[in-house]
């Protein structure tokens, strides 16, 4: 049963957030938005719902260590497993200038954790300081669009760009998607949870794998269709807005509902892997502008090895 409750969970969870992305895209054409300033913020930001449905729900279920954890490791996942795998389909060419000064950012994001974790939680004003930092970094990641080549704008304009559909048409979408998001996240918390404890495996390592895993399917399947149309640019936009997000969105808006508990002396070793992996694909872009797919078996084996450590300790 417990089983079946995360297999559902992980369904809704991708259901729910495949529905609201298409939704929130076609609002935001309704509303005039460009496919760039779409595919960079709506997609990204889109996809890492099922992260904020899991999170709050852990977080009101009593287990902040499944929270904290399913950030931390939707990070490592998209990362080290979604980024390296699609690497691996297509090596992941990027003409977007705007990707490299994202970097930069995602990790500045990530090593914020370190002091405002370190005493064991993160309060109300914290959430409130990460959520005002996403709202500077959309400020900043539109204005930068103004800087994009052409070949970036057209490979936006290519995906983003079809027939509009009606705006009721996309507020249906978006409501559906809320609530298979809110029913999927219910459904996976209490399934892992129950898988936890059956197994005597901790919270933290079921937030940071099992819970993390699903939570990040709408990255991987958006990952892998982007990377088999070698579209370089929309994967590392997905993935690092999507890793952005769940550090100042996700946690502000968790720590701003209810603080966060965090065990610090068992989760400093996760986000050292997880700002270590952030850390990583910066001079793999840097050098040829291409994630090639050596780089992406080496992002692979890091996830996999972390994985490996972390259930076998």
């Amino acid at each position: 049963m417990d089983v079946f409750l995360v297999l559902l969970g992980v369904g809704l969870l991708y259901g729910g957030g495949e529905a609201l992305v298409r939704g929130a895209v076609q609002l935001a054409r309704t509303l005039g938005m460009s496919p760039l300033v779409i595919g960079l913020t709506v997609v990204s930001f889109g996809t890492s719902f099922p992260e904020l449905a899991s999170t709050l729900a852990a977080t009101f279920e009593d287990a902040p260590a499944v929270a904290f954890g399913n950030i931390v490791g939707s990070n490592i996942a998209n990362i080290g497993l979604i980024l390296g795998c699609t690497a691996l389909i297509w090596p992941l060419a990027t003409q977007a200038r705007i990707l490299r000064r994202e970097i930069p950012f995602m990790l500045v994001a990530s090593g914020l954790l370190f002091p405002l974790a370190a005493d064991g939680r993160i309060g109300r004003l914290e959430g409130l300081f990460l959520f005002a930092l996403l709202v500077v970094f959309l400020a900043y990641l539109i204005w930068g669009v103004r800087d994009a080549r052409p070949e970036t704008r057209q490979e936006f304009e290519t995906e983003y760009g079809g027939k509009k559909s009606g705006p009721w048409a996309s507020v249906a979408l978006v409501v559906l998607g809320l609530a298979l998001l809110l029913l999927g996240a219910e459904s996976l918390i209490q399934g892992g949870l129950s898988i936890a404890r059956s197994f005597g495996i901790s919270e933290r390592i079921i937030g940071l794998s099992l819970v993390a895993l699903g939570t990040s399917l709408p990255e991987l399947s958006a990952s892998i269709v982007a990377a088999l149309k070698r579209e370089g640019d929309i994967v590392l936009g997905n993935i690092i807005g999507s890793n952005i997000f769940n550090v100042l969105g996700i946690l502000g808006i968790t720590a701003l509902a209810r603080p966060v508990e965090i065990d610090w002396l068992s989760s400093w070793p996760d986000l050292v892997v997880m700002l270590a992996l952030s850390a990583l694909i910066w001079p793999f872009l840097a050098t040829r502008m291409k994630l090639e797919r050596w780089e992406g078996f080496l992002l692979v084996g890091g996830y996999v090895m972390y994985m490996a450590v972390l259930f076998g300790s």
